[in-house]
């Protein structure tokens, strides 16, 4: 019984440290470089590179992709398929996100539903002068995008940009 009760110590004394040296920020430490694992489909680098050659022939600088952005971004995509809504709630979370982890200065977001190519988005961002001005924003460096499609068949997107 003696030699049990032992074991069971030992046990416990074990679980306890592990659990003690697991601490709430381990696996947050997206800050070096921010770079998490990302593919993107085919309508997500459309988009993206539609908007870098507008940029361009803006005589803006091209922006550089960012997958921690896109991480965030899907983050907000799957919640506004979840609600069946666009909308840019709780982007106070997504800005803090960015800032803490990825040193954002600034962040912008677009957000749309229902297109089903890159070019129809991107034209329909251009067409709309408070999309347009995220888009050609000249302190903007990186960017990120997330597309995904509803029950219905639907696209919603979330396109975020920030000054690093």
């Amino acid at each position: 019984m003696k030699t049990i009760l032992n074991k069971l110590a030992i046990v416990l004394f074990v679980s306890t440290l592990y659990i003690s040296c697991a601490t709430e920020d381990d696996g947050i430490y997206f800050n070096k470089t921010t770079e998490t694992k990302a593919t993107y489909s085919p309508i997500e680098d459309e988009i993206l590179n539609l908007v870098n050659q507008y940029r361009e022939e803006q005589g803006l600088t091209t922006l550089s992709r960012l997958n921690f952005i896109s991480s965030v971004a899907k983050t907000h995509t799957s919640y506004m398929v979840e609600v069946g809504k666009v909308n840019h709630d709780n982007f106070p979370e997504r800005h803090e996100k960015l800032v803490n982890n990825a040193q954002a200065i600034s962040v912008g977001e677009n957000v749309a539903y229902g297109y089903n190519s890159g070019e129809s988005v991107v034209k329909a961002w251009l067409n709309s002068p408070s999309h347009k001005e995220i888009i050609e924003d000249k302190t903007f460096t990186h960017f990120g995008i997330s597309t995904e499609k509803d029950a219905n068949g639907r696209n919603y997107f979330t396109h975020i940009f920030i000054n690093k």
